[in-house]
């Protein structure tokens, strides 16, 4: 493959190695021996910059990203202050800007109060659509009503980004908490029915309002089983996490505690399954890491005051590659689900594929990696994954943005993200 001004410019797996001074300044990378794959994309993440940088900010967290082989990303808006306006949406791109290792945009969250001017928003620069919370999670943004929710839906016309769970019995249920509840009771207090009543709603929504939205990290096997009876097509797409993937209740909060808590939460075996199954047969149309750090302090606090969230952008790639090794994924459907999938469903120009014309992304793996994930790989502020120690299946090893090395054998070079740009009526 070769790559020009930024753009695939050609696509030959026997390309030869150029002898005359036509191109004198030509860099080659010899991938011989490694895999190659587009630079993946996350369309999840939480860099919590504004107002809470302690956790993470927009330089660590996309260095991260560049680490795993992300060269594209979308942030989420429960910051402080949330992005909620066109105003708060411009500081973040001027933050960004030099900052940043990939290519970026963020989401526009959405309230009662903005409901009705989000569809003029969504079409700003840098914005990479509307994001809904039905149920209350980490910070204040929360659309928990049908009424306001639809009018969000009639107000655009973009896909609409989903946090599915249902705030009324989210409310009784940690209202119901008795003395000596921990983490491991976490999957009980989000049950499962706590999602699957708020999907039915949304896709009742939909139904009425014919507005496309993207359901994130599922977490059930009902949830599943819901999208194939109700089959909306292309009305309604949906993602998964690594977590949802490759943790399992009660183990992984026996194991790890807080550092394991996330929402909706990790389940049991019947659900990752079911998940593992959605996703290889493209139920699930693509993978976001919901990157979501916080201290180790944080995450030592008493459930149910210990955070929710899991950083997981940089671990993206080497979970995958241990699913092919296990035999439940194939290498085609890694590059699937973390390239082409989030483009298609955001409609991200440019990204996604190396057909000509396309940006000149990748990420080189080593697929001979096969020692332990090491702490010390980790790029996040966070600076903890409860995946350190998991028996790697291959590592990425170069990543490119561009036609430009962006990380390279552990060392980043210089920020070089921009906004992404987007074919708006997706």
């Amino acid at each position: 493959m070769r790559i020009t001004d930024g753009l695939v410019a050609e696509v030959d797996y026997e390309l030869p190695r150029r002898t005359d001074d036509a191109h004198p300044k030509e860099q080659i990378l010899d991938a011989s021996g490694k895999l190659v794959f587009p630079g993946l994309i996350d369309p999840q993440v939480h860099f919590r910059e504004p107002g809470l940088t302690h956790k993470e900010d927009l330089a660590s967290g996309s260095l991260a990203a560049v680490a795993g082989g992300v060269t594209s990303l979308m942030e989420m808006p429960n910051t402080r202050p949330a992005t909620t306006n066109p105003e708060a949406l411009t500081d973040k791109l001027t933050r960004a800007r030099g900052r940043m290792h990939t290519d970026h945009a963020f989401f526009l969250g959405a309230t009662s109060e903005n409901a009705d001017q989000l569809g003029e928003w969504e079409q700003l620069p840098g914005c990479c659509g509307v994001k809904v919370f039905m149920g209350s999670s980490t910070g204040d943004l929360l659309v928990a009503d049908d009424p306001t929710i639809e009018r969000v839906l009639r107000s655009g016309e973009r896909r609409v980004a989903v946090h599915s769970e249902d705030e009324p019995r989210l409310r009784e249920r940690y209202a119901a908490i008795e003395p000596g509840t921990t983490v491991v009771d976490h999957p009980d207090v989000r049950d499962v029915e706590t999602a699957v009543r708020a999907t039915r709603r949304l896709l009742d929504l939909v139904e009425r309002t014919r507005r496309k939205v993207h359901v994130l990290h599922l977490s059930t096997a009902e949830e599943v089983a819901l999208l194939r009876e109700r089959d909306l097509g292309d009305l309604v797409t949906a993602e998964v996490t690594p977590n949802h993937l490759c943790l399992t209740a009660p183990d992984c909060y026996e194991r790890f505690g807080a550092h394991a808590q996330m929402n909706p939460p990790v389940r049991d075996a019947r659900h990752r399954d079911a998940l593992r199954e959605a996703l290889a047969n493209g139920t699930i149309a693509c993978i976001g890491s919901d990157h979501a750090p916080h201290t180790a302090e944080e995450k030592a606090q008493t459930y149910p005051a210990s955070p929710a969230g899991i950083p997981g952008v940089q671990t993206i790639l080497p979970l995958l590659l241990t699913a092919v090794r296990d035999g439940w994924l194939q290498l085609t459907d890694v590059a699937r689900v973390t390239t082409s999938g989030p483009a298609a469903v955001y409609g991200i120009a440019g990204k996604g594929s190396f057909e000509p014309g396309a940006d000149g992304d990748l990420v080189i793996v080593d697929p001979d990696v096969d020692s332990p994930l090491e702490a010390e790989w980790l790029q996040s502020r966070a600076g903890w994954s409860p995946y350190v120690g998991v028996e790697l299946a291959g590592l990425p090893i170069t990543t490119v943005l561009r036609g430009s090395i962006v990380f390279n054998n552990g060392a980043p070079t210089a920020a070089a993200g921009e906004p992404l740009r987007f074919d708006c009526n997706r």
